[in-house]
């Protein structure tokens, strides 16, 4: 199923069958979360390979900070991409967040340390990078969205801080006594993000445009 977000009214999520319950998870399993998203990372490699005919790598683990994949032709660099996985909804975005202009089920995050080592970068190398989401919730289906990291500036320049949001950790994000889990996050609206045939169209023109 594919919702689209252009109609009004939109969806209403005190309708649905299988609500989200609004209420912050009491545990947050990092093992899962990573087993999520290297599943959509390996999705991606192969789906950009077919499409693209050329090298598509996952970044080295050794290599921290860096985007989760990196296209390249020639052994030369031509983008990077991060993929996140999204599940639940974030029912009280629009009360934690009454000025970011969002919705709970079109919405989705990321971690706000990881946004802004990206604009960095993006600075540093001038290397085009997307940011690339699975979406798997009933309202939405199970779909990709995304969007080039420099229209992702241009929202963050615009909201600043009424799209922040912190939440408080728990013992469960915590590994062997480090703190893995993430609790401060910026959000997107599904409404400023592509469907991932347009994100692809974008780096398949970026790939033999040059």
């Amino acid at each position: 199923m594919t919702v689209d977000l252009s109609f009004q009214p939109r969806y209403e999520c005190a309708t649905c069958q299988t609500r989200c319950d609004g209420r912050s998870k009491t545990a947050y399993v990092f093992a899962d979360d990573v087993q999520l998203s290297e599943a959509s990372e390996r999705w991606m490699i192969e789906r950009l390979r077919r499409l693209l005919a050329c090298h598509v790598e996952k970044t080295p683990a050794e290599a921290h900070g860096l985007p989760d994949l990196a296209i390249k032709r020639e052994h030369n660099l031509i983008a990077r991409v991060e993929v996140k996985v999204q599940t639940r909804a974030f029912m009280k975005v629009a009360s934690f967040l009454p000025s970011g202009n969002l919705l709970p089920y079109e919405t989705v995050a990321l971690n706000l340390s990881d946004l802004e080592r990206y604009f960095r970068l993006h600075e540093s190398e001038n290397i085009p990078i997307f940011v690339v989401w699975h979406v798997k919730r009933p309202c939405i289906g199970d779909e990709y969205w995304g969007n080039t990291l420099a229209e992702l500036a241009l929202l963050y320049k615009k909201y600043g801080n009424r799209r922040r949001f912190q939440r408080a950790s728990t013992q469960s994000d915590y590994v062997a006594g480090i703190h893995k889990g993430v609790t401060v996050n910026y959000h997107f609206s599904l409404r400023e993000l592509k469907p991932l045939k347009e994100v692809e169209a974008m780096i398949t023109q970026l790939v033999f445009g040059q």
